[in-house]
């Protein structure tokens, strides 16, 4: 766990799993009922993440260390950049909610990459800084198809059956092996929203010490 005085929430899971919804109720709830929270994702908005962006969506091709290595310098900056970087608002006692962080990579770039050079390469962004916790939003892969065709006019590089599945096995392998060290918890999330979320908020007061408000 990290030192600085805000906390650091990050939020993992296969494409469609309800990350950015589930991450995003739970900013506003730590900012209304703890503290301060600032929300953010991977990749960012950032001209490093846009070109991330514009590959995910095939408009530009390239290879996939080409891809790891891209997401790992858009990663390095979200951690440090002067203006917005996670870093500094954890310093001054801003609580961070992010949807995604170096999981990601050790879903997504193996096995193009073996998962222990993958974790190697992110090292760095590990010895900046570690999550307080980590969700690890699981649902299976019929699932994920059935919400990504509900919700999305078109699907990205990594949105097939055959990647997904690949992925989510990917993740669960890395939680094993790399789990303990950044706290993650596997949640289930072929649920409803609510249900979701009062499980992931189950684990919140005891990380800021407060008394629990679930189901509020």
């Amino acid at each position: 766990m990290n030192n600085n005085k805000g906390k650091f929430i990050v939020f993992e899971g296969i494409d469609g799993a309800g990350k950015s919804t589930i991450s995003r109720m739970l900013h506003e709830k730590i900012n209304t009922e703890i503290g301060s929270s600032y929300y953010t994702f991977e990749p960012t908005d950032s001209p490093i993440g846009s070109v991330i962006r514009n590959i995910l969506n095939r408009r530009i091709k390239t290879d996939e260390k080409t891809i790891a290595s891209l997401f790992l310098a858009d990663r390095l900056d979200h951690l440090q950049n002067e203006s917005n970087g996670i870093l500094k608002y954890l310093q001054k006692g801003i609580n961070v909610i992010s949807d995604r962080y170096y999981y990601s990579s050790y879903a997504y770039h193996v096995p193009h990459l073996p998962l222990e050079k993958v974790v190697d390469m992110n090292t760095l962004c590990a010895q900046l800084l570690r999550p307080d916790i980590v969700f690890y939003l699981d649902i299976p892969v019929s699932e994920s198809l059935k919400r990504i065709s509900q919700n999305r006019n078109f699907t990205d590089l990594y949105e097939t059956e055959s990647k997904i599945t690949q992925v989510r096995e990917n993740y669960l392998k890395a939680i094993e092996k790399e789990g303990k060290k950044d706290n993650v918890i596997i949640i289930n999330a072929n649920n409803d929203i609510e249900t979701v979320f009062n499980e992931v908020w189950c684990y919140i007061p005891e990380l800021f010490d407060v008394k629990s408000t679930a189901n509020k």
